[in-house]
């Protein structure tokens, strides 16, 4: 198995633990790890007018059922519960959206619990390239929570609930590299990867990765040049391709932007 085939897929891999569906009005938001929820104190949420009831669902077997005021409410209680317990993510007080399996946003939540509560997120890359053919790509800032010191295209970053794609694309790029995107040329729609796979974010594998990455591609003009503005990036280095090629098979790329850069590569 070659470098992509390995990396393709270890992205597409089932939970390290047995999952079972989170439910919103009977529909399904997101997964959570068998027995995760059966060691937390979720009476306590009965005060706030917030139930989480373990049931057998119709065609789906075992599974919780998320019963509040509002869903969003409910889920940022839920997660504040998990952030108590020490069973989440890095809080960064970003709400990302939730959305039923037909994409219907019924709710946003905490970006540090969506892993653990299995919620489908949605990503956004760019990957920006250089007027004589080069690549530009960013090496990941040491304090990085999740992998720190790793390359990673020109840009890339999670829409959050505030965003449309496009509207997380232009923000993106002018925090991490310090562009305008409406300066950028030749931008294009690129295509997406998918990934499903376990999660590191949260230790005792109870962490699982959905999410889709929508990816662009323009070129930087010659006068200007990426710099970061928020402090998660260390370098930007222009790599011709042999060199691009080099640290793809090397592994020295994150997976998600390897996916991305195989993508516009046609590999």
């Amino acid at each position: 198995m070659n470098w992509l085939e390995k990396l393709r897929s270890e992205s597409q891999c089932p939970p390290a633990k047995p999952r079972v569906p989170l439910l919103w009005n009977g529909q399904i938001i997101g997964t959570v790890a068998q027995g995760l929820l059966d060691n937390l104190r979720v009476d306590r949420l009965l005060g706030q007018r917030i139930a989480l009831t373990h049931k057998k669902a119709p065609g789906m077997g075992e599974a919780w059922s998320l019963t509040a005021p509002e869903a969003s409410f409910g889920l940022n209680a839920l997660a504040q519960l998990l952030r108590e317990a020490g069973s989440i993510g890095p809080w960064r007080d970003e709400q990302i959206a939730v959305s039923t399996a037909q994409g219907q946003r019924v709710a946003t939540v905490e970006r540090g619990a969506v892993r653990v509560l299995g919620v489908v997120t949605h990503a956004v890359h760019l990957v920006g390239l250089a007027p004589n053919g080069c690549m530009w790509v960013q090496q990941r800032s040491a304090t990085k929570s999740h992998y720190p010191h790793q390359w990673d295209t020109l840009m890339g970053g999670m829409v959050a609930a505030t965003d449309n794609l496009k509207q997380a694309l232009a923000r993106e790029v002018q925090e991490e590299a310090g562009l305008d995107v409406t300066q950028l040329l030749k931008l294009e729609y690129g295509g997406h990867v998918d990934m499903a796979c376990p999660s590191d974010e949260v230790a005792g594998g109870i962490a699982y990765m959905r999410e889709r990455i929508d990816w662009f591609s323009a070129t930087v003009p010659a006068d200007m040049e990426p710099r970061n503005q928020d402090g998660e990036v260390q370098q930007f280095q222009c790599f011709d391709a042999a060199t691009l090629m080099e640290w793809l098979v090397q592994g020295k790329f994150t997976p998600e932007a390897s996916l991305v850069l195989a993508a516009y590569l046609k590999l």
